[in-house]
């Protein structure tokens, strides 16, 4: 399952305990809310319960009768809320936080490495080929990127930008964790700022 599919199905869990609450502020029994809505009282308590599946069909009447809008039912934000609610990622040791909600298109993570990362992973010579492209800014410690052939050692406001088809792998070689910036994109969205990182000693 896909973060996007996890998220998903976050939202939909959430949406029965929330249903409950609000039928029981407004002192309304099942049965009330079933004449209200033309529900049938079975399947509103599936519903309350997360045992049935929210549908737009049954969240419609349900927001007109508790006098809601319907993206508070599933705990929407607002229209044109900027604000992102970053929900943490633990992948193979590391913390992944994403910074950007629209599937599709560019991705931007908050990536943070614990000491000595990988402990127990794979060593610099397993590099990883896949589709994409990658640029990363280190916000602090340093990240130690193996690029093909090449050793690098990042150090804190260092950039570095590669096409992901290329052999790399990237660790922690410190004490102390690092975080690090990343943007990920599709082929094709290559990005337009490039720094040149020092090569590790």
């Amino acid at each position: 399952m896909s973060d996007e599919e996890d998220d998903w199905q976050d939202v939909l869990e959430a949406v029965g305990p929330r249903l409950r609450r609000l039928r029981q502020e407004r002192g309304s029994t099942l049965a009330e809310l079933a004449e209200e809505t033309g529900i049938s009282v079975s399947t509103l308590s599936r519903l309350e319960s997360g045992q049935r599946r929210p549908t737009l069909e049954l969240l419609l009447p349900l927001a007109r009768a508790h006098q809601v809008p319907l993206d508070e039912l599933v705990d929407a934000p607002p229209t044109g809320d900027p604000r992102i609610r970053p929900r943490k990622i633990e992948r193979h040791g590391a913390t992944y936080v994403p910074l950007s909600r629209r599937p599709g298109g560019l991705q931007a993570y908050k990536i943070i490495y614990p000491a000595h990362f990988p402990v127990h992973g794979p060593a610099p010579d397993e590099q990883r080929v896949h589709e994409g492209y990658d640029w990363i800014y280190v916000l602090s410690g340093r990240l130690r990127l193996v690029l093909g052939e090449h050793d690098f050692v990042l150090e804190a406001g260092e950039v570095a930008e590669f096409d992901t088809r290329t052999p790399h792998w990237m660790g922690n070689p410190d004490p102390t964790p690092t975080e690090v910036l990343g943007l990920f994109g599709p082929q094709g969205e290559r990005l337009h700022v490039r720094a040149r990182p020092r090569r590790a000693e």
